[in-house]
């Protein structure tokens, strides 16, 4: 026994040295953090196993209930689904007032749950911010003029708006379940800033859609070195702030040390102040009558950039059901905050998992669940009701 327990803790040693040989030596956090819990990639409270920093909120400003308020019973169907997925919060808010709301598995409307990609969105609207604030010329500067590291060849092309409408160019892999890929090194490296900078651009920026969380979290290096603010600071003056979240949150960070947000994910926050933010661009950068974020921008963020991808503008995804068009926030395992501004609705989101054939098409079908059945119990309620 002693002999095997000692032959045990050499190899265990021998594979920690390779690991930070290999330079790999992040997978020791990611076993630590995700893969002995029994998951096999990122979940929803796993913020608390991470570094983080806080967004303050300031004077909170409550939804109004809407005078039919948690009138309408959610549709079998959909409690179906509720239980299937994983679902802990789902909120409609129809004419800025909480219309219906209901959360699950012992989450609450408080409960701080990671965003994943709907950080991006967030991301794209504080360069919109960068740029009416002076610090960014454009959408068309140049990266290289931040980052030297991408002033030469195809990389000098690059622009700012190529990173917001994920057209960089570059050589990300956007693999969520492979160690070895450069997501899963990125959300668990301890020097984030260290693995963006290695990226190489292969193709030539601008010129086509190609998802890449890499390009958003450029895009943070490049507005913190132009605003010389950390991220988490300018969301909170930017944004948290002025649209009245009732709570603080949290955006992760890749370590103490570094001090640099996981800005492609990572902000951990409830329902309610994550709707907020598809307000905001409902009612064109407006937020009680003041101009938060220019129109301009917001308008050119809810369009396609590119005819063959009309599937994303500018951190915001788009779809056309019908006669409706609709912009979304989305993030891993199903995180969403679903718009539609001519019925002036707002659907929310949260849960565990999402649809099973999320890998095989733009729009996977939970999105459609949560968007029918929320109009099936709008369209229930009693026609008295605006």
């Amino acid at each position: 026994m002693k002999k095997f327990i000692t032959r045990l803790f050499i190899l265990i040693a021998v594979l920690i040295a390779a690991l930070y040989i290999t330079d790999t030596d992040y997978l020791i956090k990611a076993v630590r953090t995700i893969y002995a819990k029994g998951y096999s990639t990122a979940y929803l409270e796993d913020y608390k196993e991470f570094d983080n920093e806080v967004v303050e909120n300031g004077m909170p400003q409550p939804w109004p209930s809407h005078e039919a308020y948690n009138s309408v019973k959610e549709t079998d169907a959909l409690v179906d689904y509720h239980k299937s997925t994983g679902t802990v919060a789902y909120v409609i808010i129809k004419n800025d007032s909480v219309w219906f709301e209901n959360y699950y598995d012992g989450f609450d409307k408080n409960s701080k749950t990671n965003s994943f990609s709907m950080a991006k969105s967030y991301v794209s609207g504080l360069l919109g911010k960068a740029i009416s604030d002076g610090y960014i010329k454009s959408l068309d500067q140049p990266v290289g003029e931040f980052f030297p590291e991408f002033s030469e060849g195809l990389a000098a092309q690059m622009t700012v708006g190529d990173l917001s409408s994920m057209a960089s160019g570059t050589n990300w892999d956007e693999k969520y379940y492979s160690p070895l890929s450069i997501t899963t090194r990125a959300y668990f490296d301890d020097d984030l800033e260290k693995v963006i900078l290695g990226l190489k651009v292969v193709n030539e920026p601008g010129q086509s859609y190609k998802y890449a969380s890499g390009d958003t979290q450029l895009l943070a290096m490049v507005i913190e070195k132009a605003t010389g603010k950390k991220l988490y600071d300018y969301l909170t003056e930017s944004f948290w702030k002025p649209l009245g979240s009732e709570n603080s949150t949290l955006w992760q960070v890749d370590s103490e040390a570094h001090d640099l947000v996981k800005a492609y994910c990572c902000i951990a926050s409830n329902a309610k102040d994550f709707a907020r933010f598809g307000k905001l661009y409902k009612d064109h950068g407006k937020w009680n009558g003041k101009q938060v974020l220019d129109s301009a921008f917001v308008a050119k963020s809810l369009i396609p950039r590119f005819a063959e991808s009309p599937q994303y503008g500018y951190g915001w995804w788009l779809q056309k059901r019908g006669d409706k068009s609709f912009f979304m926030m989305r993030g891993h395992l199903g995180q969403y905050v679903i718009v539609e501004p001519t019925d002036n609705v707002i659907i929310v989101r949260l849960g565990h998992q999402k649809s099973p054939d999320a890998d095989t098409q733009i729009f996977s079908d939970d999105i459609s669940v949560y968007i029918e059945e929320a109009y099936k119990m709008l369209s229930d309620a009693p026609k008295t009701q605006p």
